[in-house]
């Protein structure tokens, strides 16, 4: 390393030197012995400081101007004596601003004073006025820039779980003693305006010690948030991570369910299960007891969009929805959407469940299982790279023959069924500005009601996530995923009719979204997703050379699904929020394939077949697509009272075949073809929030409209499966549904938990100028979930730190049902005719469930920490109907009812984590 000084002072001083890798304090040491200058700094963090410089007879102030370019420090020379100051991100003033003191007794009458408003102040900083209860040392962001001295400045960083390595989404970051507020992304990033100076972030969510952080900004820049994991007892039944969340996001009809949320809720058989939590919130049902699938605000089951990091899966439920396919020990939480959908979400009418799984603990081997009556459950995560990455692996079994075996259903007494699931995910944060993430996940149910049948289903998935920043201002998800979901019966009879069956859709999407920060008040929301469908829409083989049974295999279907989409988050004011996005979707069909065309204005059906058309590989059968807006708005009366609004529309291009009441394990997926619609839909919502005593409590009042069209239903009788016309038996109309949703919830306390109650109705018509197509004379009527009252209350009360007891209680309007009404004799036959299509009702439902929980002691050393639940399902005893049907014996139509579970169901789970 050499230097030249040559001259100073009234001539012009010039620098030539080789640095290469030097500590900018040797540098500047450096400089000081070859020169008459004195320089000033403060060693700490200057040795961690490198420069690599090479300079030629240059001047002094344009060295360092390149010493200092890609560092915080500032330099300030003070030439009448021969000093030099290096300062750590601010810049030193020599004089005032204009008007800096000024008289208030006096209007400001200078204008050269309003030119020079928007320019901050230096900052003044007394370290001996800072707040002494601190987690974090104060952090100084950015280099002051005199060209660039603005008000604001924009802070941007992730907010990560210091011990697990995960990040945190829904976090709070206030402005202590000021307006602004932020809330982090589902990947845990935030970004704030902050005023030029000293500020104080006060951080806040479920979990994680509230912590608060001092920042000086000096310019733009990052900070990521290293949290600590809250030491406080959790509230048991807190659903939302935030409880402002509620009342600040422009999000309507969003609800959020952590996984512990529901570890104290007594469900059925004492397995905690977060999707049968999702039906104790308003607006959220199932069309009864052990029905598998959700309605949501008066939508069909097929109409639900389930992720499972980011993949799609079919059906996320064991046992006829008695229990959920997700481990509850690897499950994070869920995301439920019923009203304003994300903008990157599509393909769905009613709503979005985005379950995620969490990552790993990155520091020590950690694990969680449980035993209980039915299943056994296992999770474990294991560190891979220490700080960096780590492994997922859970895996769980069910021993559930004896269930069927006690319902009161003697044809069930040989019956058998059992289930498990499997799942892993790593994680890997390869810097600051790159994290990478894979889950895999399968499922299987086997299940057999009579003794020559065994039916079997099984859901399969992959994702690939790669989060990345791109600078400070933007972050990007890149997701490959594939899914897979297929069923099977396999049947030996005592006749030569064995067969095998079965029946599989395949999907894989690709999916690139980006999210910028536009400026202070604007955040872009855009990408593009390209998805495939592979369905096989079944086929049946004899099974054995002796069978004959005749091999039926249809055609199978595939198609492409696309989506552009772009959202803008623009903040009018601080109580103004919109939120506004279009998404245009695309679908076609494609060969090979067969479709039939059919004459116009006649039925479809056999006679009316025009020409049969034949496509090759690849070829496009029918194209469909549309715009689909997401537009939202919320306006803060105060900080905890809100108004929000919202509209959305969507496509969807896939549908469920079944004429059963409830959706089944083998109901199959049909995609639109020539002469299958896309559904189509529409919801309007509308709603008041409001929270007290520090959002203890919370209090919301929504209302919501929604119209569908091209729905599916079916023929009476009609033949679904293994059906090369399908359409034949397909009809589409228009359905309608509205309702009020109210929920009153108690967030912290020793009493905690929420009531929930929704009137809703969900109707449909199919009206055609040919009886055939046409249902109850082409008037509206209920559909077969359609629930008008829906009550449910969720209660925990602590009595001490390791006791608690809970109760869960539900009512709900008897579902629709047709009866008959009378009986007629046709050729000496007799007939039964039937009233119209869901006149009737069942029984209203009701069932109240009981739950003590016994915590393990709170000794911190120990092998394991253990939890004991013990829960009576159904404690009355409701004999509550899931389905009424009728026999005609000796002439006489009977009505008969079936049950689920018409006692109570005691159990008892041991719980426990390391």
């Amino acid at each position: 390393m050499g230097l030249c000084f040559c001259a100073f002072g009234q001539e012009t001083s010039l620098v030539s030197g080789n640095y290469t890798n030097t500590s900018l304090k040797d540098v500047f040491l450096d400089l000081e012995s070859k020169t008459d200058y004195k320089f000033y700094f403060l060693e700490e963090g200057m040795d961690q400081e490198k420069v690599t410089l090479n300079v030629s007879s240059r001047e002094l102030d344009e060295v360092l101007n390149e010493v200092l370019a890609s560092t915080s420090y500032n330099y300030y020379i003070k030439e009448d004596e021969k000093r030099i100051f290096i300062i750590k991100n601010a810049i030193i003033y020599d004089e005032l601003p204009d008007g800096f003191f000024k008289d208030p007794t006096k209007e400001e009458a200078d204008s050269s004073i309003g030119q020079r408003s928007n320019a901050p102040p230096p900052t003044f900083y007394n370290e001996e006025v800072r707040p002494t209860a601190k987690r974090y040392p104060l952090v100084r962001i950015g280099k002051s820039d005199p060209n660039n001295l603005r008000p604001e400045y924009t802070l941007s960083g992730k907010a990560i779980n210091v011990v697990s390595g995960e990040a945190v989404p829904d976090l709070t970051i206030r402005v202590k003693n000021g307006d602004g507020f932020v809330i982090t992304d589902g990947d845990g990033n935030f970004s704030i305006q902050l005023s030029s100076g000293y500020n104080v972030l006060v951080v806040r969510a479920m979990g994680i010690a509230s912590t608060e952080r001092e920042v000086i900004m000096y310019n733009d820049g990052n900070l990521d948030l290293m949290l600590e994991e809250g030491l406080q007892q959790l509230d048991e039944v807190v659903v939302q991570a935030d409880a402002a969340r509620n009342v600040e996001d422009a999000d309507t009809g969003s609800e959020q369910i952590d996984s512990e949320a529901s570890k104290n809720i007594p469900l059925v058989l004492g397995e905690r299960d977060i999707l049968q939590v999702a039906k104790a919130l308003p607006g959220i049902s199932s069309a009864g007891e052990g029905a598998t699938g959700l309605n949501v605000r008066g939508g069909k089951t097929d109409q639900n969009l389930v992720l499972l990091d980011d993949a799609v899966i079919y059906n996320p439920q064991h046992f006829f929805g008695i229990f959920q396919a997700l481990n509850p020990f690897t499950t994070k939480g869920v995301n439920i959407y019923k009203g304003a959908m994300p903008v990157e979400y599509g393909g769905r009418l009613s709503s979005v469940f985005d379950i995620r799984t969490k990552n790993g603990n990155v520091e020590k081997l950690a694990g969680e299982g449980s035993i209980g009556p039915v299943t056994g459950n296992l999770a474990l995560e294991i560190p891979i790279v220490k700080e960096k990455s780590s492994l997922v692996v859970g895996g769980r079994g069910a021993y559930a023959d004896w269930i069927l075996r006690s319902l009161d259903e003697p044809s069930l007494n040989n019956s058998n069924a059992s289930f498990f699931d499997g799942i892993l995910k790593y994680h890997h944060n390869i810097n600051d500005n790159n994290e990478v993430k894979a889950t895999a996940y399968y499922s299987r149910d086997a299940f057999s009601i009579t003794s020559d049948s065994l039916y079997n289903y099984d859901n399969r998935l992959f994702s690939l996530r790669w989060d990345r920043k791109m600078g400070e201002r933007t972050t990007t998800a890149m997701v490959l995923g594939n899914s897979n979901y297929g069923f099977g019966i396999d049947f030996d009879g005592q006749a030569n009719t064995d067969f095998n069956l079965d029946y599989s859709i395949n999907e894989t999407e690709f999916k690139y979204k980006f999210r910028t920060l536009l400026n202070e008040r604007n955040t872009l929301d855009y990408g593009i997703s390209a998805k495939y469908y592979s369905v096989n829409p079944g086929s049946i083989r004899p099974d054995g050379n002796e069978s004959n049974i005749s091999t039926i295999r249809i055609d199978k279907e595939q198609a492409l699904e696309g989506a552009l989409f772009l959202g803008d988050e623009f903040k009018l004011s601080e109580k103004f929020l919109l939120d506004v996005g279009v998404r245009y979707a695309f679908f076609a069909a494609l060969g090979p394939g067969t479709q039939q065309r059919y004459q116009e204005g006649l039925p479809k059906n056999e006679s009316t077949v025009q020409e049969t058309l034949i496509y090759d590989g690849a070829e496009i059968i029918k194209t469909y697509g549309g715009p689909e807006a997401r537009v939202s708005a919320r306006y803060l009366f105060t900080p905890d009272f809100s108004i929000k609004a919202s509209f959305n529309n969507s496509y969807q291009f896939l549908h469920t075949l079944s004429n059963n009441t409830t959706v089944s394990p083998i109901d199959t997926w049909k995609l639109s073809d020539l002469n299958i619609s896309p559904q189509t839909g529409y919801q309007a919502s509308l709603g008041l929030y409001k929270n007290f005593k520090e959002n203890e409590y919370e209090l919301s009042l929504e209302g919501y409209y929604k119209g569908m069209d091209n729905v599916l239903d079916f023929k009476t009788g009609a033949d679904l499966f293994l059906n090369e016309n399908v359409e034949t038996e397909v009809l589409q109309g228009e359905g309608k549904a509205y309702g009020v949703e109210f929920l009153a919830k108690k967030n912290r306390g020793n009493l905690n938990g929420w009531l929930s109650y929704t009137y809703s109705r969900s109707l449909y018509r199919f009206d055609s100028e040919f009886s055939e197509e046409r249902i109850n004379n082409g008037e509206f009527f209920p559909s077969n979930f359609d629930r008008p009252h829906d009550v449910s209350v969720i209660t925990n009360y602590r009595i001490t730190r390791r006791y608690s007891i809970s109760a869960n209680f539900v009512y709900q309007t008897g579902r629709p049902v047709t009866y008959p009404i009378g009986t007629f004799r046709f050729n000496n036959a007799d007939f039964v005719a039937f009233s119209d299509r869901n006149e009737f009702r069942i029984p209203d439902f009701y069932r109240l469930d009981l739950g003590l929980n016994i915590e393990g002691n709170h000794k911190k050393n120990k092998l394991a920490h253990s939890f004991v639940t013990i829960s009576v399902y159904n404690v009355l005893g409701r004999n509550n109907p899931y389905s009424v049907f009728f026999v005609t014996e000796n002439g006489e139509v009977k009505a008969l009812q079936s049950s689920i579970f018409a006692i109570p169901i005691p159990s008892i789970t041991y719980n426990f984590k390391f």
